[in-house]
């Protein structure tokens, strides 16, 4: 996905799990602290709208280049990487995912790894619009 915004600005947004809900389609909410700064080693809960509560954490941090983390649920085991890119005009996010199951959940976890590309190219493009929307600010009175 290609955005017109620096690697910074994109990689502070989408790292930080609190943004989250605002911008990732399956998300109704996060729990984490209003106040904690992503980091590595950073653990919270999700809340999505099928009622599944997963637990993620930051397993790699490098500032404006990498982010990624690894999500569990029962059988379920989901990994996310982003690469930031800058580019003439903006930047290239890439993501690189996988979703796995053991047991009950192995066929449910590869079903949600097919939809998952489509899914977050779309949360991707979301993302972008609200990065602008926040660089523009509020509007004029």
């Amino acid at each position: 996905m290609e955005m017109p915004h620096t690697p910074e600005q994109a990689f502070t947004y989408l790292v930080d799990p609190r943004n989250r809900p605002e911008w990732q389609s399956s998300l109704l909410s996060v729990d984490v602290p209003d106040d904690e700064e992503p980091h590595l080693g950073q653990a919270w809960t999700e809340l999505t709208v099928v009622g599944v509560r997963p637990s993620l954490v930051v397993t790699e941090l490098v500032p404006y280049r990498t982010w990624a983390e690894v999500g569990t649920w029962r059988g379920v085991r989901a990994s996310l990487r982003l690469r930031f890119t800058a580019m003439s005009g903006g930047c290239r996010v890439t993501a690189e995912g996988e979703v796995s199951g053991s047991g009950l959940y192995a066929v449910a976890a590869g079903s949600s790894g097919l939809l998952a590309k489509r899914a977050i190219a779309a949360d991707l493009r979301t993302a972008g619009h609200r990065i602008a929307a926040r660089l523009e600010g509020p509007p004029n009175e």
